[in-house]
C-alpha cells in the first residue's frame, strides 16, 4: 500500500515549517507578502492561507493586523497560582483599558448584584514582546475601585477558582491572535468579603500549551496549626 500523494498545503506547511524549526526564518522574522509566497510556490493564494494556518494553529506563526505574517517567538511557560501570573520578567508587560459599565446578563449572577449595578472592567492584556499571551478581564463594584492595582480596596476573605479547559472564542483567538480552534485555560475567579459579598470577579483566558494552573492544599492538625 502506498503512502498518500500529501496536499500543496502540507507540502507548503513542511517547507517553511523546517525553515523555522531551524532557524532560517528566525523569531521575530515577518515572512514574505501572500502574494509573493503564492508565487513561491506557485499556488493559488487561496492554498497557500490554507498552508498558512496550519502554521497558525500550530503557533508557530501569527497575523499582525495590517502587518502581515510573522514567526510567533516561543513564550515563557505562564504559571497561575494564588491568583498571580508567573514568570514576571522584564520582558512581560500589560496594557490595561478601563470601562464604566452597568451589570447585566451573566456579571449580576457572577457579582450577585442586581442589574444596573455601576461596575468598572478592567481589560488586562499580558504579552511578551509584541505577542499577546493572556487576556484578563476584571470586574469590580463602583463603589470599591481604587486608581492602583489592585484596583479593589478590600481585601478578600474568600477566593474561588474555576477552571475550565476549552476552546476559545473568537474574540479571544482574535486577542491572542490563534485560530479559534486552540486550546485556551479559562479561570474565573471570585473573591468575596467577610460577609459574603463578591468584592471582585475576574475572567482570566491563558494559552492551553503555554500555561499551567498551580494550586495549594493547605490541612488544619488537631492543634489548629496549618500544614502545607
Amino acid at each position: 500500500m502506498t503512502d498518500p500523494v500529501p496536499s500543496l498545503r502540507h507540502t507548503i506547511a513542511d517547507d517553511l515549517r523546517t525553515q523555522i524549526t531551524t532557524g532560517h526564518l528566525g523569531a521575530g522574522v515577518r515572512l514574505p507578502s501572500e502574494s509573493q509566497l503564492a508565487a513561491h510556490y506557485k499556488v493559488s493564494t487561496p492554498t497557500l492561507r490554507t498552508a498558512l494556518a496550519l502554521l497558525h494553529a500550530e503557533g508557530l506563526i501569527e497575523k499582525i493586523h495590517g502587518k502581515g505574517n510573522y514567526v510567533r517567538r516561543p513564550f515563557s511557560r505562564l504559571t497561575y497560582a494564588s491568583g498571580i501570573l508567573t514568570p514576571a520578567r522584564p520582558s512581560l508587560r500589560v496594557t490595561v483599558r478601563t470601562t464604566q459599565l452597568r451589570a447585566r446578563g451573566a456579571l449580576t449572577s457572577l457579582l450577585k448584584v442586581p442589574s444596573r449595578t455601576p461596575l468598572t472592567e478592567f481589560l488586562c492584556i499580558g504579552y511578551e514582546g509584541e505577542s499577546p499571551h493572556s487576556l484578563v478581564r476584571i470586574y469590580v463594584p463602583r463603589d470599591l475601585v481604587t486608581a492602583e492595582p489592585p484596583w479593589c480596596r478590600q481585601r478578600p476573605a474568600q477566593v474561588r477558582d474555576k477552571v475550565t479547559a476549552r476552546l476559545a472564542t473568537t474574540e479571544e483567538a482574535s486577542t491572542l491572535r490563534v485560530t479559534p480552534a486552540r486550546a485556551v485555560l479559562a479561570i474565573t475567579r471570585v473573591s468575596t468579603d467577610t460577609v459574603g459579598r463578591v468584592i471582585e470577579a475576574a475572567h482570566l483566558v491563558l494559552l492551553g500549551d503555554r500555561a499551567d494552573a498551580l494550586f495549594t492544599t493547605y490541612h488544619t492538625t488537631e492543634e489548629g496549626v496549618a500544614e502545607e
